[in-house]
């Protein structure tokens, strides 16, 4: 449960930055944007394919979408 909240807030963080929404994100990952939104709300993780995706789409590790280490960056 407490990797799922780091993942939120890894995520919000992330879109906040980038100023980009859950239809564009969801879009640019392939995802629905209602995904988007379950996992924004802690009511569901993503997969691994998932994960990959948005460690390509930001240019981060999947440690920093789950709280493991900082970032690549």
């Amino acid at each position: 449960m407490e990797n799922n909240l780091r993942f939120q807030e890894s995520l919000k963080e992330l879109r906040n930055e980038r100023k980009i929404g859950q239809t564009e994100l969801a879009k640019a990952i392939g995802v629905s944007s209602g995904i988007i939104s379950l996992w924004k709300n802690g009511l569901r993780e993503p997969t691994l394919s998932n994960l990959i995706a948005l460690a390509d789409y930001f240019d981060i590790t999947i440690d920093y979408l789950v709280g493991r280490e900082l970032s690549n960056k």
